[in-house]
């Protein structure tokens, strides 16, 4: 097995928790979740949803200036997970007006990693090694799906 390989994987759902959100990702065969605190996770979430803030947050300042400096999010990669803590890299690509290309990966919190990915429509990957060390949501995010949808019509 290639420990370099990488799966494509998307955001599922940004559900919030007691003690923060809990961000699922995957792909048709997998979820697994990522929890982060709520600020970030409420980012992601309106990210995701293509909700416009009246102000612009960390995350939306972060974007401005890439796309001043002419660089952009790439793609970001959940590569490692040590314990319970997920560990990602952005990579970021820039672009002078004479076409040189310049490439730059930095080390960044998944949370971080995400929020960048969902403002700049960047594809998100995780690591064949991560994806195999993490537990399948699925059901549970089907479960937790399902009891919002029947919170919201009983309100």
């Amino acid at each position: 097995m290639n420990s370099k390989e990488v799966l494509p994987v998307t955001i599922k759902a940004v559900l919030p928790t007691t003690s923060g959100s809990a961000v699922f990702l995957g792909n048709d065969k997998k979820v697994f979740v990522i929890y982060m605190d709520p600020l970030v996770g409420n980012s992601i979430s309106l990210l995701v949803h293509g909700t416009k803030n009246e102000r612009p947050l960390t995350h939306d300042l972060m974007g401005m200036l890439l796309t001043s400096l002419g660089a952009k999010v790439e793609r970001v990669i959940i590569n490692d997970l040590k314990g319970a803590t997920y560990y990602g890299r952005m990579i970021i690509t820039v672009e002078n007006e004479l076409q040189q290309r310049k490439v730059i990966e930095l080390d960044a919190r998944p949370s971080d990693c995400l929020a960048m990915a969902s403002q700049q429509n960047a594809p998100i990957y995780v690591t064949r090694e991560v994806w195999e060390e993490t537990e399948d949501m699925s059901e549970a995010l089907r479960k937790m799906t399902e009891q919002a949808s029947g919170d919201e019509k009983t309100t």
